[in-house]
């Protein structure tokens, strides 16, 4: 069995591996296991690793290091619209992603936790050489990019407007203020500062929307502000802010300034996890 420990580096490689690659390492040679460490540092590095076909550990402190290389393997498997194979199941555009195991670094990505997978290297590599593979969620969208987790698109003290439809309900027609919205799939995003957004399954099929939006009571002493949480689930979900407003993606910040949409590509991806799971 070849197996890559895949580590995602900024500037040129060559640093020492760190302690759980080589924990992990160790476990799979005494496992039997042929293993690779490469450190990518570029989109090309990570193709290469995708393009192995080995079994793939992914070494990372964040969700966004996994979605990167999520992203090469769409990037590199999703057939073109006109050659769209017969095979493909109706509600995908993409074919099953190769599985990954997640090796935490001095950090632990989120995914660890909501998708339940293991976080020791032992136990990574047991998962590895055992060779089960649990099947979830993944969100795409028409920036060219992936979502494992989730997104928040606002939030703080700053509301903005906008257009938030899923599939055929529109859950805000941009004529009130949006404290946040999530689109999630695993349930990091489910709760945003104390507020119970929603909950998310990563492998129903289905994306989860919430909106919260402000209503302010006007009482004869005072004025009382709520806060109203429209959920639903669904396909997919089109966003169109009407200004530039922050948001949070596998937890990389940008701005979002333009019409958005992402659609869900049921069981997608795959990851080892242990036999007893």
């Amino acid at each position: 069995m070849d197996v890559t420990v895949l580590s995602l580096v900024n500037g040129a490689p060559g640093c020492a591996p760190r302690t759980p690659v080589l924990a992990c390492a160790d476990a799979l040679r005494a496992g039997g296991a042929t293993v690779e460490l490469v450190d990518a540092v570029d989109d090309a590095g990570i193709d290469a690793a995708v393009a192995s076909g080995t079994r793939l550990v992914v070494a990372a402190d964040t969700d966004s290091q996994v979605r990167a290389v999520l992203r090469r393997a769409v990037r590199r498997l999703a057939p073109p619209p006109s050659s769209r194979p017969d095979d493909l199941p109706g509600d995908r555009t993409v074919p099953d992603l190769p599985p990954l195991a997640v090796l935490p670094l001095a950090q632990r990505p989120d995914l660890i936790r909501d998708l339940d997978l293991p976080a020791e290297p032992t136990a990574v590599a047991a998962a590895v050489l055992g060779g089960r593979v649990r099947r979830t969620d993944l969100l795409r969208h028409d920036g060219g990019g992936v979502t494992v987790n989730g997104v928040r698109i606002g939030g703080g003290d700053r509301p903005w407007r906008g257009q938030i439809a899923l599939d055929d309900l529109v859950l805000s027609d941009g004529s009130e203020p949006v404290i946040t919205c999530v689109v999630a799939n695993a349930g990091g995003y489910g709760r945003i500062d104390g507020l119970g957004m929603c909950e998310p399954d990563p492998a129903d099929g289905r994306l989860d929307v919430a909106v919260a939006v402000p209503f302010v009571h006007r009482g004869l002493v005072k004025r009382r502000t709520r806060v109203e949480v429209r959920r639903a689930r669904g396909r997919a979900v089109a966003i169109t802010p009407m200004a530039e407003v922050p948001h949070l993606d596998d937890g990389t910040v940008s701005d979002l300034n333009r019409k958005r949409t992402w659609w869900m590509e049921r069981a997608a991806a795959g990851w080892y996890v242990p036999d007893s799971a």
